[in-house]
């Protein structure tokens, strides 16, 4: 979430560029700016940068953890096949 107090900086300084003659609009476009502001940026659903690095790290690692698994699996996979080698050897005996 944004900062209020970056808000209301971003207000102030949109209104400090105003021309000189509409000087005397200043405070009420100074509210329409932070108004515009705010309902932009709650429409963009934006997250804390502390959220955004909390969910960065669980990600990284997730994809350890699955590449971890997918070595696993892999060496579970060669060491079925070489049972099912085997097993036909075995089998003809009985």
């Amino acid at each position: 979430m944004v900062n209020p107090q970056q808000l209301e900086d971003l207000a102030a300084r949109l209104a400090r560029v105003i021309p000189p003659g509409l000087k005397g609009l200043r405070t009420e476009l100074e509210d329409n700016f932070r108004g515009v502001l705010r309902a932009n940026l709650d429409r963009l659903e934006l997250v804390s940068r502390e959220r955004f690095d909390v969910q960065a790290e669980l990600l990284g690692r997730t994809q350890t953890r699955l590449a971890n698994l997918e070595k696993r699996l892999k060496a579970l996979e060669k060491q079925l096949a070489g049972r099912d080698h085997a097993d036909p050897e075995q089998g003809s005996g009985a």
